[in-house]
């Protein structure tokens, strides 16, 4: 039988009785997936912006140094949003020059006068412009996010630095990534205590770090994910260590000059049958740290 066909309606919010800017933007820091820019996180919700008013959301990619600094706006787009939604941008990368930044306006109606203006800004900063549409399906809402247009280059691959981290606990990456994932940052915990016995599992918002004391000691950082997890490893970029990395079979993603990370990506097949080749670089990375 093929699914049952149902004709949703189309809602304006801007003029709706009901639903109001607020309530679509704690959707999106509910879960900032539906805009479709990946899997991000909230980092913040209307921040204070110096002598600018408020940021409506700060999202952030777990896997890299990009920020997207966010504003919505119901209704159509008009100049006003633009502006704000720039300076904004060029504030917060001013404040954080460590971070890339990444400008973002969510609009109901981006109209082409809008995507004729901001195409001039295409190669000068990175902007992105999301037309949001809400639905009615029966006795229900749903938000369905296009972007319109798109200018998404990439920043450095990184884990938050210490200072900054948001502490969560062993549930958030057991609801974020997957328990068997989880798992593999318990295997690579017990590889570490090999070198050091004390340290112990640090669950922050962006990764999975260690801790010696109550305190951080992150020489491996661990980023579980739904099938696989990303495990960072602070050693200066060599090509004897790339090629014995090679050589061992790893799944390896770029190296981060800035931060000087090796960053591999494993499988509960790679941390059982290649557990040697792991120790001995766990090992490397603590040398390192400790020297």
């Amino acid at each position: 039988m093929p699914p049952k066909y149902t004709k949703p309606e189309r809602l304006w919010l801007k003029t709706h009785p009901e639903i109001s800017e607020k309530w679509v933007q704690a959707r999106i820091a509910e879960d900032p997936s539906i805009l479709g820019l990946g899997d991000l996180v909230l980092r913040d919700q209307e921040r204070m912006q110096p002598r600018a008013g408020r940021l409506d959301l700060l999202l952030q990619d777990p896997e890299s140094k990009r920020r997207y600094e966010l504003e919505l706006q119901l209704g159509a787009t008009d100049e006003s949003h633009l502006i704000r939604t720039i300076e904004y941008w060029d504030i917060e990368r001013k404040r954080y020059p460590q971070y890339d930044h990444c400008a973002v306006l969510v609009a109901e109606d981006i109209t082409s006068r809008f995507l004729n203006v901001i195409s001039l800004f295409n190669g000068s900063l990175p902007l992105v412009a999301i037309q949001m549409q809400a639905l009615r399906i029966d006795d229900q809402v749903a938000l369905v996010f296009t972007t319109v247009f798109n200018e998404l280059s990439r920043g450095l691959v990184d884990e938050d630095e210490d200072a900054e981290a948001t502490p969560t606990d062993r549930a958030y990456w057991e609801h974020r990534a997957s328990k068997g994932t989880l798992g593999l940052a318990d295997e690579m915990l017990k590889m570490a205590r090999e070198c050091e016995p004390g340290l112990d599992l640090k669950y922050n918002k962006f990764y999975i770090g260690l801790s010696r004391d109550g305190q951080p000691f992150n020489f491996v950082t661990f980023r579980p994910r739904k099938n696989h997890m990303i495990l960072d490893l602070k050693l200066p970029q060599s090509e004897e260590l790339t090629q014995r990395i090679d050589g061992a079979g790893f799944e390896t993603l770029e190296y981060n000059k800035q931060w000087r990370l090796y960053r591999l990506s494993l499988t509960k097949a790679d941390v059982t049958q290649k557990a040697e080749p792991l120790r001995e670089l766990v090992k490397l990375a603590y040398e390192q740290r400790t020297s």
